[in-house]
């Protein structure tokens, strides 16, 4: 079986021209260039023909690649699927259920947007320090000091104080002080009308129901998109039967399914639940290239977008070359 290269996007448009250039994404031009590289270079396949491959043990193609959208972003109907339609690709898109149903936005996407309004990170900090440091006793938490040690450390993509800003508020401190913190800092710089904010960001059901009936596939991304790991098994199931619900109201297959897990993360617990529900596939954010024959189909590794060219005419990267061995 070949080795199957799975690309994760998130944001898909025209940066420069929003309100919010700073947002991490990629340009439509350079998702374009992406697809037309991909084109080149490899196989584009569908849910359903990777499904095929790991339960009736299907051929899959020479030089497999499937291309997975998070979050349900407006900009996966208005920009990514009539490029997919125009060149016939094949997409996976995972909308969390509940930011399409009840007009909310995601904390996560409520920290993109607080960092990309506010060109002094270090303030953000100093914000988010201030209010551990108020809450110390309440919440039994360490010193911002030691919080600032351990947790403000750049990653692959973000610098030292926006990987503190999200750590801290995606999953370091408590719920509910990291809900307020959150919901704060975006009342005062981003908006204070949540609803209008998440009919701009996320498709509506009806747009999720036409990518579903032009061929493209639908899968869970859980309905909170909690951290689904930090979840006891009974919150776990309730969070995927709401999730396969919404699914199945948009004409999606529940029978025989795909999870795209949020922020990438899973536990034993979490994997038995999927197994119960007939799930197929789990994805993850590890980076690698998947191997059908070594991987759990339950833990799938994907690329993310900045990991392959967004040029037509580039060489064949290291993933690419990696992806043929």
């Amino acid at each position: 079986m070949p080795a199957l290269t799975i690309v994760m996007y998130h944001y898909v448009r025209e940066l420069k021209h929003s309100r919010y250039p700073e947002i991490k994404g990629l340009t439509v031009d350079g998702f374009k260039e992406q697809i037309a590289y991909i084109k080149k270079h490899y196989t584009v396949i569908s849910g359903t023909e990777l499904m095929d491959a790991i339960v009736e043990g299907a051929t899959l193609p020479p030089r497999p690649l499937l291309l997975t959208f998070d979050d349900g972003y407006i900009d996966h109907f208005t920009e990514v699927f009539p490029v997919l339609d125009r060149e016939k690709l094949p997409g996976l898109f995972f909308p969390p259920a509940k930011c399409i149903l009840e007009h909310k936005v995601l904390d996560v996407n409520k920290i993109h947007f607080v960092l990309a309004s506010v060109p002094d990170k270090r303030s953000l900090v100093d914000y988010i320090c201030k209010r551990i440091d108020e809450n110390r006793n309440q919440y039994n938490l360490s010193t911002s000091a030691a919080y600032w040690e351990n947790m403000g450390k750049p990653s692959r993509f973000d610098h030292a104080e926006v990987m503190f800003c999200k750590t801290m508020l995606q999953r370091e401190l408590p719920l509910e002080m990291r809900q307020n913190i959150t919901g704060e800092l975006f009342s005062q710089y981003v908006t204070r009308d949540e609803a209008s904010f998440s009919r701009e960001l996320y498709m509506n059901p009806d747009q999720v129901r036409v990518l579903q009936n032009q061929g493209m596939y639908v899968g869970s991304h859980g309905y909170d998109h909690f951290w689904l790991n930090t979840l006891t098994s009974k919150q776990q199931e309730e969070e995927i039967d709401q999730s396969l619900m919404f699914l199945g109201s948009v004409g999606a297959d529940v029978t025989r399914w795909i999870m795209c897990y949020p922020y990438g993360v899973y536990n034993e617990s979490l994997l038995s639940v999927l197994k119960s529900r007939n799930c197929v596939v789990g994805l993850t954010t590890e980076v690698d290239l998947a191997h059908l024959g070594e991987h759990n189909p339950l833990t799938l590794p994907r690329l993310d977008t900045n990991d392959l060219p967004k040029d037509s005419n580039a060489e064949e990267n290291e993933w690419t070359v990696k992806a043929f061995k």
